[in-house]
């Protein structure tokens, strides 16, 4: 039977991944940096989907689905084979070190095939303890991320990576625009260069990043419910609000070209047809949708809740179908518009 590789990848977010066999030196190493929704195993499903697998959560311990090994990779589920995969190779950069001596898998990592960088220190909300409360973020640097990176770290761990990668994606923080902008002039590549970060005030800020070179910008807003937003979010309730990423976004999808420039939002939080309005919405106003799927990480606010069932997730990403992002983009913790074209006669 052959394998949907979106309705496994839903399934794999929901469930989790039971590893039960020696993974290969040479294989991506997992590690926890970055992203606030957490960092599983990389692994390349049917189709070369990319999927960021969840080991470390709780709920993957009951997990249906066993990853082993016999000359390659497969999956099974409920004890009987599914399909075979591929996990991708360490990065050479990773065993690199920057001129300060810093390890380079320090400043970046390779998530699906782009290349992620957090710009500047910790999130201002986690030092106020009003972070998103699903958010990791706060629980990886230092840990597993340098907290300080210069420019000079960042710009030989691109000159390394870029044989490696076909995007370049920054995560910064509310006062970090300026000097990230500074950071952006100096990078000379051909690979396109995304950013994500909270609304800036002066919106003009936006056109000088697309003249710096930045071709993709994400808004992560992350509940389109109002009440919702306002407790799971309480720092961007309180000091950015929901109506100033609107505001942004719009402002944004009229400088940049259609459709490079993205909602994030996050599926299993509120309900359902508030997640599939968010989709709406942004479509309405010419932005593409990332809908992550919410992940319960030890350590975080959220961490006992239940991740979401699949049998909800799937109105959300068939609607989300007909949104696409930029091409060429293999994301590996989402399922991507053109990847949900997949569940389309699910």
């Amino acid at each position: 039977m052959k394998v949907n590789p979106a309705l496994l990848k839903l399934d794999l977010f929901c469930k989790g991944l039971r590893i039960e066999c020696t993974l290969d030196k040479d294989t991506r190493p997992i590690i926890r940096t970055r992203g606030g929704l957490g960092s599983g195993l990389e692994i390349i499903l049917p189709e070369d989907i990319y999927c960021n697998a969840p080991i470390y959560e709780d709920f993957a311990k009951d997990s249906p689905y066993t990853l082993r090994k016999n000359k390659t990779y497969y999956l099974e589920k409920d004890n009987q084979f599914l399909c075979n995969i591929d996990i991708p190779k360490k990065p050479g950069f990773y065993s690199k070190k920057t001129s300060s001596g810093k390890e380079m898998s320090r400043i970046g990592t390779i998530q699906g095939n782009y290349l992620a960088i957090y710009y500047g220190k910790l999130c201002e909300f986690w030092k106020t303890k009003e972070n998103c409360k699903f958010c990791s973020l706060g629980l990886n640097l230092g840990n597993n991320e340098e907290i300080e990176k210069t420019d000079q770290d960042i710009i030989e761990t691109i000159k390394e990576a870029s044989k490696e990668v076909s995007f370049i994606h920054f995560n910064t923080g509310h006062n970090k625009i300026d000097s990230l902008i500074d950071l952006i002039k100096k990078i000379h590549t051909d690979i396109p260069i995304g950013v994500q970060a909270p609304p800036q005030k002066d919106l003009k800020k936006y056109n000088i990043l697309k003249d710096a070179g930045v071709v993709h910008l994400s808004f992560c807003f992350e509940i389109f419910n109002k009440e919702k937003f306002s407790i799971i979010c309480p720092g961007k309730h309180k000091h950015i609000t929901q109506e100033t990423y609107f505001k942004t976004i719009k402002y944004c999808t009229k400088l940049f070209q259609p459709k490079l420039v993205t909602g994030e939002i996050i599926a299993g939080l509120e309900p359902v047809s508030d997640t599939i309005a968010a989709i709406d919405y942004l479509n309405s106003i010419n932005a593409s949708t990332t809908v992550c799927v919410f992940r319960p990480i030890p350590g975080t606010n959220l961490e006992k809740m239940k991740p979401p069932k699949l049998e909800d997730l799937l109105p959300i990403f068939k609607h989300l179908a007909n949104n696409f992002p930029m091409p060429n983009l293999k994301v590996s913790i989402v399922l991507t518009p053109n990847e949900a074209t997949y569940l389309k006669d699910v």
